[in-house]
């Protein structure tokens, strides 16, 4: 199955919630990446048949489906919410969409659930009403429910967010899992860039309603096409900090300046602004050729074993930036205390004025780029 997207656009009371975008689709695990409100769902929605584009086609196989409701798709949604039919054991959930196809036998349909209640898990739970489960056993009926279908698109929308860390670490390993033995269009959906990453297979990153790249996962983690999508594909947020080049050597304020990297040595002189990861910002020198920056403490945030420092860093001639640090270990800081923060220059991305890639660290790979 192919399932093709062009030049889609979705407006609902004269809102725009989809921006003109193109997309296809190939059997394998294809990932949304994008903040609320980016456009996820209402594209999944286009896909299952649930909602029709403003403008644009929906094609499957060379065939335009664009107007053609789910009822008549063969598709499986599964949403974040526990969707389960209460006054039905999880025998009876999962077996409902065999049952309405009306193509199985009665041992056919007790095959069909048992073998995907044992894949989720839950087989010791089939005799079992909805009310009597727990959160996590609860999202994995209504997603064995899906997988029983066994249909050629099957659509997640972050159906991990209401459950617990542990539980989401432990569905999202088991599905990677499932998918990559299912011969299926399977498209997921995640505000977590680590999510996506974990997930790997092809990565589409939205915001705003605008696809603004696609292409393999780690092709488009370490060669963002837009600094928007280096602050998209980056939790915290890729810090981004204006400068100029010039003469070799890069400018970020009035006392921070270093030679270009080797990366960047070719790029013409001017304004650009440099990306680092929150991750790749540290607290000590650790070859002795990071870029140390003077910094005055905002905010501290210690979650679990990790710390999140913001911090600013200012100079005698108004020059002034921010830059958020991801520190392994717990670090207890007081409001406007002065510390250095190092910055490995190997590890700058450099955008140009309009936001596009300028130089990555990482090597050459390919990619596909969206519409926007």
């Amino acid at each position: 199955m192919r399932l093709v997207l062009e030049s889609i656009t979705r407006e609902v009371n004269g809102e725009s919630h989809l921006h003109t975008m193109s997309m296809g689709l190939e059997a394998g695990l294809n990932v949304l990446l994008g903040p609320t409100q980016a456009g996820k769902t209402s594209l999944m929605r286009l896909m299952a048949g649930l909602d029709r584009p403003t403008s644009g086609r929906v094609v499957v196989d060379g065939e335009d489906v664009t107007g053609r409701p789910v009822q008549q798709r063969n598709v499986a949604f599964v949403y974040q919410q526990f969707i389960n039919y209460p006054s039905l054991t999880v025998f009876e959930n999962i077996a409902s969409p065999l049952r309405l196809q009306k193509k199985l036998s009665g041992d056919e349909i007790k095959q069909r659930v048992r073998e995907t209640a044992e894949m989720m898990r839950i087989d010791h739970l089939l005799d079992r009403l909805p009310a009597a489960l727990s959160g996590g056993q609860q999202q994995r009926t209504a997603i064995a429910r899906a997988l029983v279908k066994q249909a050629p698109l099957l659509l997640l929308d972050e159906p991990l967010v209401n459950l617990d860390y542990k539980l989401r670490e432990e569905l999202r390993t088991e599905l990677g899992q499932i998918f990559v033995r299912r011969d299926a269009i399977v498209v997921y959906s995640t505000t977590e860039p680590l999510e996506a990453l974990l997930m790997g297979g092809v990565t589409s990153v939205l915001e705003k309603g605008e696809l603004l790249q696609s292409g393999p996962t780690l092709s488009v983690y370490h060669q963002p096409a837009h600094r928007r999508v280096g602050e998209v594909f980056s939790d915290p947020p890729m810090n981004i900090v204006p400068a100029i080049f010039e003469g070799g050597i890069a400018l970020l304020s009035g006392d921070v300046r270093f030679p270009l990297p080797a990366h960047m040595a070719q790029l013409p002189g001017g304004h650009y602004f440099l990306g680092v990861r929150a991750n790749h910002v540290v607290l000590e020198t650790r070859q002795g050729q990071e870029i140390e920056i003077p910094a005055w403490i905002e905010l501290t945030e210690i979650s679990g074993s990790e710390t999140i420092v913001h911090a600013d860093h200012r100079d005698g001639s108004g020059g002034e930036f921010h830059l958020i640090a991801q520190l392994q270990g717990v670090y207890n800081f007081s409001y406007e205390q002065q510390t250095r923060l190092y910055l490995d220059p190997k590890r700058l991305f450099a955008f140009a004025p309009t936001g596009v890639l300028a130089a990555s660290p990482a090597s050459t790979v390919s990619q596909r780029k969206g519409g926007a």
